[in-house]
């Protein structure tokens, strides 16, 4: 087990370049399944949910290479195995992503409930639903979900509420089914789109990816195997911009679409940010004060989930009170705890956090929780007076691409140390109250 080491009150500034996203792979890789022929993916994150996701692959008969870092291929030319092993879908929230694709293609799916960060309930339900609508039998055995289905069929699926997870689900389903299927109330997360992008270029004829309503027109067959290049991680773009505005740096994100985060972009303005968009990039300064600034999180285009934890952090710093209110997940204020050992001012009143900035945050050792919790300790820990060590560090290995090379590159002080090297006691007296 890994601790990372930083020491806080540098300036962040200089270029980052973003990477594939997580949220985008992972489904494209069980895409996979809906063709015998290879599937070639360019620009996948280095990260340890994709190792995950490959593992669970290859336990389904699914030949899976890694010629480079950022490059897979996968080709289910045999028929699948159609039961996720439990003990690696209970790794990762992402395994349900098999379910539809898995259905469409053996007539069977058995998938232990999902695992993955602990941030709520994140209910299937819609799931389910939406291949009940298609044909297929669902039912429960033990802790696994069972679906069968000779063949699914088109069908109109209205969506209690966007899920983005269900929504990926319902279009590799549609894909192989016979008939039209319509999807309304769909997520609309970029990620969603970069997957209709790839059963696009499948062959698979789908409109209406990025808007509430999807319409699949299925092939009744196998797809073909295309060569896909990911989209870049907006999440991990909205991590960076949040950390230049929390230490008052002067950075561009690179690689990546200004529009993905429009509505992080209006904040960090109303927060008293400069950030100045380019056609790839987006870069971001403080000149002056931070100002507090209230948020909701919302499916998209609304305010993503997945940054409110950082933004937290950034109100820590602000001159003011904020409230940063939670809409999506009922269990994702984790952060805040260990916020709170640093020296943060923070109530949490049901899914609302009260924010009282600007807080002198003080390093000590502090744990991370999931992955995004985990950013935002980082975020703090940047911000800090003295030296903030990280505990299972892990989760953010499952989010985030080389998270310190990148940081380092900005100019921030933090290192990766291994437990048991001895290092990892070095001056960590200075972490506490420094």
């Amino acid at each position: 087990m890994d601790l990372l080491r930083i020491t806080g009150g540098r300036r962040l500034e200089g270029a980052v370049p973003t990477s594939g996203s997580k949220n985008a792979t992972l489904p494209v890789m069980a895409a996979a399944l809906l063709t015998d022929q290879p599937v070639e993916l360019l620009n996948v994150p280095d990260i340890e949910d994709i190792e995950t996701m490959a593992r669970m692959l290859r336990h389904l008969g699914v030949a899976v290479e890694r010629p480079a870092p950022t490059q897979w291929r996968l080709q289910a030319d045999v028929g699948p195995e159609s039961t996720v092993a439990a003990s690696l879908s209970r790794r990762l929230r992402g395994s349900f992503l098999l379910l539809g694709a898995l259905v469409a293609r053996t007539g069977e799916a058995v998938i232990a409930r999902p695992g993955g960060d602990d941030i709520g309930m994140r209910r299937v339900e819609q799931h389910l639903e939406g291949l009940r609508a298609m044909g297929a039998e669902i039912t429960e055995e033990g802790d696994a979900i069972v679906a069968r289905a000779a063949r699914l069929r088109g069908a109109r699926i209205d969506l209690d509420m966007p899920t983005v997870t269900g929504t990926e689900n319902l279009m590799m389903a549609a894909s192989l089914a016979e008939g039209i299927t319509v999807i309304n109330n769909a997520a609309r997360e970029p990620h969603v789109v970069d997957l209709a992008r790839c059963l696009v270029g499948m062959g698979a004829r789908i409109s209406g990816a990025g808007t509430e309503l999807i319409v699949v027109e299925g092939q009744g067959g196998l797809l073909h195997g295309p060569r896909h290049s990911v989209t870049t991680d907006y999440i991990e773009a909205g991590t960076y911009m949040v950390a230049a505005a929390a230490t008052g740096g002067d950075v561009v994100v690179e690689r990546m679409r200004p529009s993905d985060v429009r509505w992080l972009i209006g904040k960090l303005r109303a927060a008293g940010c400069e950030v100045v968009e380019g056609s790839s990039h987006v870069r971001v300064s403080r000149p002056g004060p931070l100002l507090p600034v209230d948020v909701t999180t919302w499916p998209h285009p609304g305010f993503a989930t997945d940054l409110q934890s950082q933004f937290v952090a950034l109100m820590t710093q602000a001159e003011g009170t904020s409230i940063v209110s939670e809409a999506v997940f009922e269990n994702r204020f984790r952060h805040v705890a260990e916020l709170h050992k640093l020296g943060a001012r923070v109530a949490v009143n049901g899914r609302s956090a009260v924010v009282d900035g600007p807080a002198a945050l003080r390093g000590t050792r502090v744990k991370v929780p999931d992955i995004r919790s985990g950013a935002a300790l980082v975020i703090a820990g940047l911000c800090a007076s003295g030296i903030t060590v990280l505990d299972a560090v892990y989760h953010l290995d499952r989010g985030y691409e080389r998270l310190e090379d990148k940081l380092r590159g900005l100019g921030a002080d933090i290192e990766r140390v291994a437990v048991g090297t001895g290092l990892e006691v070095r001056d960590l007296s200075g972490c506490i109250g420094d």
